[in-house]
């Protein structure tokens, strides 16, 4: 109970930065006016595995947009322990907070690129352009939304059901019908969910023995059955 109270306490964080944009569902083929203007005003930056892009606490200067690679935000909690905020893929935009700090750390899962614009330019030109505006809105909105599910998620007694949940939104947004590739580990995922490293792997396993999923290597996943995952997370 201690370890999901701590959890809960986690999600309930990323609650109140409700215009940090953790966990934005994937924009790509999103080709709208906002990313066109981020693209002329911002500047492409290369991170290495492992890269920190910002840290905790650190001022919030900038606002990013996913150009290639994958990213993972994450809070350190208490007790020493890492929590997994969101995952980002190409496409994706995050960065932006409430506050002037950012309330998460940002790393580079594999090599990536982004694209950083200036918070004060993006804020300035939302002022006069009632298209960026209304991004920014609709981006909040969308990121409201996450953080229920968020808290939703955590507060999952099942680990069947938070693995499952995790496969069907990753399934949703990687737009393949073929199958996927997770550029995360799976202690990422166990820091996501709020399990062990053992108890994904074990339920991973699990759902390829009873032909939910596929497994052809340790970061491809085919879904099988998403009628059964469905039912999971539900």
């Amino acid at each position: 109970m201690r370890a999901q109270a701590r959890q809960l306490s986690a999600a309930a964080d990323i609650h109140s930065a409700a215009m940090n944009l953790a966990g934005l569902p994937p924009a790509a083929g999103r080709d709208t006016a906002f990313h066109a203007s981020l693209a002329l005003m911002g500047a492409k930056l290369p991170y290495a595995r492992n890269q920190e892009i910002y840290g905790q606490d650190e001022p919030a200067e900038f606002v990013y947009r996913l150009v290639s690679g994958s990213v993972r935000t994450y809070k350190l909690l208490d007790d020493g322990r890492r929590q997994v905020g969101a995952f980002y893929l190409p496409g994706d935009i995050f960065g932006l907070e409430s506050g002037a700090t950012h309330r998460f750390a940002a790393e580079a899962i594999g090599d990536t690129i982004v694209l950083a614009v200036k918070r004060s330019t993006l804020a300035a030109l939302a002022q006069t352009d009632a298209t960026i505006a209304r991004e920014l809105w609709q981006m909040t909105a969308r990121e409201l939304d996450h953080v229920h599910d968020q808290l939703v998620l955590l507060g999952r007694s099942s680990a069947q059901e938070r693995v499952a949940s995790f496969l069907v939104e990753m399934s949703k947004r990687s737009q393949s019908d073929g199958g996927f590739e997770l550029p995360m580990s799976r202690q990422d995922i166990a820091d996501y969910l709020g399990l062990t490293i053992e108890t994904v792997s074990r339920t991973l396993s699990q759902m390829e023995r009873k032909a939910f999923i596929e497994l052809p290597t340790s970061r491809k996943v085919r879904i099988k059955n998403q009628a059964a995952l469905s039912r999971m997370q539900s």
